[in-house]
């Protein structure tokens, strides 16, 4: 079994990657797709309308799929949509066709959505089978595509490389990916098989909703995604038009703010299994709030640079130490990361541009006290993340 669920880790770590590659080969090459599409300002709004929306529909429908299906049919389909997303979206861009171009990123938004989803199902279930933590490595894995797929973009960018022929690399690469690893991904972890008693009953997806533990997790997830999702969206636009520095600066400035990311999940695991996560928890928020807080409330424009750092530590481990928190918080575990996870990715989505709307009036630097006020509230809810004492104990047990 421990060998299995480390080849199973493996084959995570390798689909995590996915995502994040793709998203940032997409996110580099935006500025030719529209001038390939000839497409107003406006219209790539209606075009990146379509991953919002797949994103949406990937997410919500995930979490039943996985409970009927299991995560491994899921995880299979949505790694090969965001394969297709690839080939779609190039296509679309060498014949100019818009539609097929949002249509491309719709393919995308929803084989994300649903994959991750179940990956972070089944990578809740290896964690627990190897006693450490997983899920931070993982999401690590994720942030590490996203570096990867941004050098990747930037050199294809430089060099004049077309859109159509960029993202079809990626795609066999990604295909390729899929093949080698997907088939050590078992069958069956976090289907629901219904049984007829009454704790069989409170332990189905719609009972989990009222659990409250499980609901102050879910804040918790709420306030990290949105920290680490608005500066997805708006740290190179806040540090140029918030503290006045160029374009090009503050593409180095979000850089540093995701290899932050990537440095505070490969190094999280070893942190939260010495300390626990509620004491790493507690820290992570400290260091979020403080980032934020310079970011917003100083205008030394260098201060502001260097504390986008504590914000991206701070909010690295906020994603997969609820995940795993929420396996633990009690019976039907898939049940429960899918409801955490879940609220952690709609916030994800729908947080950013609600953002942009305040900001629009407010500017973004007073927008950001919408995040920051959220952060707070998470400090005080971390007690809620510590494992409960019956699996404590059987964790002592395992390691003695």
């Amino acid at each position: 079994m421990l060998i299995d669920a480390k080849k199973r880790r493996l084959a995570l770590f390798a689909l995590f990657l996915l995502p994040g590659l793709a998203w940032s080969s997409w996110i580099t090459r935006t500025p030719d797709v529209r001038d390939q599409l000839g497409a107003t300002t406006a219209e790539m709004g209606l075009i990146l309308f379509g991953l919002s929306v797949g994103s949406i529909l990937g997410v919500l429908a995930s979490g039943p799929l996985t409970a009927r299906l299991g995560a491994r049919p899921v995880i299979g389909v949505g790694v090969s949509l965001v394969v297709l997303s690839m080939f779609t979206v190039g296509i679309g861009t060498a014949v100019a066709q818009p539609v097929l171009v949002a249509a491309g990123l719709l393919i995308f938004g929803a084989g994300m959505g649903a994959a991750e989803i179940a990956m972070n199902i089944e990578g809740a279930e290896v964690e627990r089978l190897l006693n450490a933590s997983v899920l931070p490595a993982l999401h690590g894995s994720f942030s590490l595509g996203t570096v990867i797929g941004s050098l990747l973009g930037i050199v294809s960018t430089a060099a004049d490389i077309p859109v159509l022929w960029h993202l079809t690399v990626i795609g066999v690469v990604e295909l390729i990916i899929v093949v080698v690893f997907f088939r050590m991904i078992p069958a069956g972890t976090g289907r629901f098989v219904k049984v007829a008693t009454p704790a069989a009953g409170r332990a189905t997806g719609g009972g989990v909703w009222t659990d409250r533990r499980l609901l102050l997790i879910g804040v918790i997830i709420l306030a990290m995604a949105m920290a680490e999702g608005s500066a997805n969206d708006w740290l190179p636009l806040l540090m140029v038009d918030g503290h006045g520095f160029d374009a090009t600066s503050g593409s180095i400035i979000f850089t540093a703010f995701a290899v932050a990311m990537t440095v505070g999940r490969f190094t999280g695991g070893w942190f939260l299994d010495r300390f626990g996560r509620t004491k790493v928890m507690r820290v992570c928020v400290t260091l979020a709030g403080i980032g934020l807080a310079l970011v917003i409330f100083s205008d030394n424009a260098v201060v502001a640079g260097c504390a986008v750092v504590l914000w991206g530590l701070g909010a690295s481990l906020g994603f997969p130490v609820t995940i795993s928190a929420a396996g633990e918080s009690g019976p039907n575990a898939a049940a429960r990361v899918s409801v955490v996870a879940t609220i952690g990715y709609v916030a994800f989505l729908v947080g950013p541009p609600l953002l942009g709307f305040i900001g629009e009036a407010n500017g973004l630097r007073t927008a950001l006290l919408v995040v920051l006020g959220l952060v707070v509230l998470a400090a005080f809810l971390t007690p809620a993340l510590e494992p409960r004492r019956d699996q404590n104990s059987d964790r002592i047990k395992a390691r003695g």
